[in-house]
């Protein structure tokens, strides 16, 4: 991909929702909610503080993360969809269990 997005802006590729409940009912696609879970993609170098110094973000490409349902625009990148939104519209990193 050769976009690269300016300021705190982040990249995101929605993760797949799942396509049956935990009772094993399969949810049909047109019942389905979008998923609102993603990884980033790619991430912008950061937004600039009062005194102009910038400040980086706290996310970066390949973290798996947690956003609101209506947060970000959709576009269509090279054929892919994805969300571009604001580093504030993400509500906290998913990170791995550990064993």
């Amino acid at each position: 991909m050769k976009f690269r997005p300016l300021h705190d802006r982040v990249v995101v590729r929605r993760l797949d929702a799942d396509e049956k409940t935990s009772g094993g009912i399969i949810i049909p696609d047109t019942a389905k909610e979008k998923p609102m879970e993603g990884e980033v993609v790619a991430a912008g170098p950061g937004a600039r503080n009062e005194q102009g110094q910038l400040v980086a973000l706290d996310v970066k490409a390949g973290d798996r993360v947690l956003f609101g349902k209506w947060s970000g625009t959709e576009v269509k990148i090279d054929g892919e969809d994805l969300l571009i939104m604001k580093e504030s519209d993400i509500m906290g990193i998913i990170e791995a269990k550990k064993k």
